[in-house]
């Protein structure tokens, strides 16, 4: 059975499914290694970025074991297992009014999630130097205090950091910015994007992110609108640029 293209716009589902079937019919028996997250994007006509969530969501699940720098190896099932789903899907909820169907209990892919706040995210910062209230800026101080004190203790979850995004939204005056963060970071952050971060941050990336919030957090107590603005995009760029990496 050939890889074939794929286009549909929930595109690392499609890639999951079609590489379970591959396994499923012996394609890559267990042992074997997965075609390279390069050679796959190749042949999908996606983006490495999709491949890789994809191999995130099948590793969730217990079908792969995803080696950094090593391959893609297929695992063995027991016997009798049951049939997972590539990705999580407890719940659906239809719009009766529109149509539409609204998944809203399905975990968000990795990439979407930071591509998301990457639009979001600058302008909450930049509306946030301008509207905070001293209140609002030792609260961020604080989350970004945590942070720290997370990095030195070797958190694998970060709460802090993810408060410190957090609170900007809260301070920028903009409910929906900060529902929708908050919303993101607090009930979003699932499982393949811990596996994201397990897999492919580099040990040197919490100190990083740590001077990068500095740089944030500057910006903010100057109520320098548009520094908090670049320094914001600046770090989810690097962010972004961290997981994508080869």
């Amino acid at each position: 059975m050939p890889i074939t293209r794929l286009e549909n716009p929930r595109i690392y589902r499609q890639i999951a499914d079609q590489l379970r079937d591959l396994i499923e019919q012996g394609e890559f028996p267990p042992g074997s290694r997965l075609p390279a997250e390069r050679e796959l994007a190749r042949q999908l006509q996606v983006s490495r970025a999709s491949v890789r969530e994809a191999l995130i969501a099948l590793e969730v699940v217990g079908l792969v074991d995803v080696k950094v720098g090593n391959g893609v190896v297929v695992k063995a099932r027991p016997t009798g297992s049951a049939r997972q789903q590539p990705s999580p899907n407890s719940g659906q909820e239809v719009d009766n009014e529109l149509g539409i169907d609204i998944d809203f209990n399905a975990e968000l892919p990795p990439f979407s999630l930071l591509q998301a706040r990457r639009l979001i995210e600058p302008e909450a910062a930049a509306l946030a130097a301008r509207n905070a209230s001293e209140e609002h800026l030792t609260l961020i101080r604080a989350a970004w205090e945590q942070n720290r004190a997370d990095n030195l203790a070797g958190s694998h979850t970060h709460p802090g950091d993810r408060l410190f995004h957090i609170r900007i939204a809260q301070a920028s005056g903009n409910q929906t910015y900060a529902f929708i963060i908050a919303h993101l970071l607090g009930h979003r952050y699932g499982t393949m994007f811990r596996m994201l971060q397990r897999r492919y941050t580099p040990q040197d990336m919490p100190h990083r992110s740590e001077i990068e919030h500095l740089a944030i957090l500057e910006a903010l107590e100057a109520r320098d609108a548009r520094r908090a603005r670049s320094a914001m995009k600046n770090h989810l760029d690097q962010v972004i640029a961290i997981f994508s990496r080869e």
